[in-house]
C-alpha cells in the first residue's frame, strides 16, 4: 500500500503494562492531520494482539509507544512475530523513554526503523513515515 501520503496506514500500539498514552495520542493526531489513516490499539496490549492487528489491518507502519522500560523485552518479540508471520514489509518505529544505547540496538539488531524520544517534533515523525513508506533511504 505505497503511494501518496493520503493512503498511509499506521497502527499505534501501547504494549505491556504501560498506562500512559498522551504521547501516542498526540502523535496519532499529527499523523491524521497529515492525511494518514491511524488505528490506535488502546492501552495494555499484548505483543500478539498488536501483531495480529497490524497484519489484519494491512498497515504500512507499526508505531510502538512504550514508557514502562520493557522496550528491550517487548519490541524484539513484536519484530520477530512480524517476521514469523511473513509481515516484514510492515515498518516498525518506536517512541517513548528508550535510552540511546537501547535505541541503537533496536535499530541495528531488531529491525526497528527509528526510535523517537520525548519532545520529538511530530513533523519529524510524519516526514520520516512518509519517506520510509515511499522507500526512500533514511
Amino acid at each position: 500500500m505505497v503511494g501518496s501520503k493520503n493512503n498511509i496506514r499506521v497502527l499505534l500500539a501501547k504494549v505491556g503494562l504501560d498506562g500512559h498514552d498522551r504521547g501516542a495520542l498526540i502523535v496519532g493526531q499529527a499523523l491524521r492531520d497529515a492525511g494518514m489513516e491511524v488505528i490506535y490499539t488502546g492501552l495494555k496490549q499484548t505483543c500478539e494482539s498488536v501483531v495480529e492487528a497490524a497484519v489484519e489491518e494491512d498497515v504500512d507502519v507499526l508505531g510502538i509507544s512504550i514508557l514502562s522500560g520493557a522496550h528491550m523485552a517487548l519490541i524484539p518479540i513484536i519484530t520477530q512475530m512480524l517476521k514469523d508471520r511473513g509481515a516484514e514489509d510492515i515498518k516498525v518505529i518506536a517512541g517513548g523513554i528508550i535510552p540511546r544505547d537501547d535505541a541503537q540496538e533496536l535499530v541495528s539488531k531488531h529491525g526497528v526503523r527509528a526510535v523517537f524520544g520525548p519532545g520529538t517534533d511530530t513533523k519529524e515523525i510524519v516526514e520520516f513515515i512518509e519517506k520510509i513508506v515511499k522507500g526512500e533511504r533514511i
